[in-house]
């Protein structure tokens, strides 16, 4: 089935955080410097939750044993693309699936590269909010009032 000319991509997206209250940031393998959350699309007939599963070890390698699942967004959120980053992939933009997780594995196994990342690393959210793309800091923003909660009372849990 062809896809329509405008369309917004279903997609999961993933906060991880750890005991200290930081997120796991990704670094884009095809952009030096552009740190997000994990995320990406759904495969036809993936459920939200097991893509945000997926994805996660895809872009950071940290396995679903290593997590514990806190939390989901109550909706989707969207953001659109600009027009000069639009492609038949990706749509007007993405239309994604939240999930919150807490971090139980060893710190090393944070950090890693992988083929859809350059890298990981810990930080607070407000600094991964105020060094993301213009089109992404209002869904960072929402993420943040929704999980905020869980950002504070993770801290020293370990």
């Amino acid at each position: 089935m062809a896809k329509p000319a405008q369309y917004f991509r279903a997609g999961a997206g993933a906060m991880i955080i750890n005991d200290e209250g930081h997120v796991l940031a990704i670094e884009r393998a095809d952009i030096a410097g552009a740190w997000q959350l994990p995320q990406g699309g759904l495969n036809e007939d993936e459920e939200p939750l097991d893509a945000a599963y997926r994805e996660i070890a895809e872009e950071t390698g940290i396995e679903k044993a290593d997590l514990e699942f806190l939390k989901a967004y109550p909706e989707p959120l969207v953001y659109e693309l600009p027009r000069e980053a639009r492609r038949r992939k990706t749509g007007r933009g993405q239309a994604l699936y939240w999930f919150l997780f807490h971090f139980l594995g060893s710190p090393q196994r944070a950090g890693m590269a992988t083929r859809e990342s350059r890298g990981s690393r810990w930080m607070p959210l407000a600094e991964l909010v105020d060094g993301a793309t213009s089109f992404r800091k209002a869904m960072y923003t929402r993420l943040t009032h929704e999980f905020s909660d869980y950002l504070e009372s993770r801290q020293g849990l370990r």
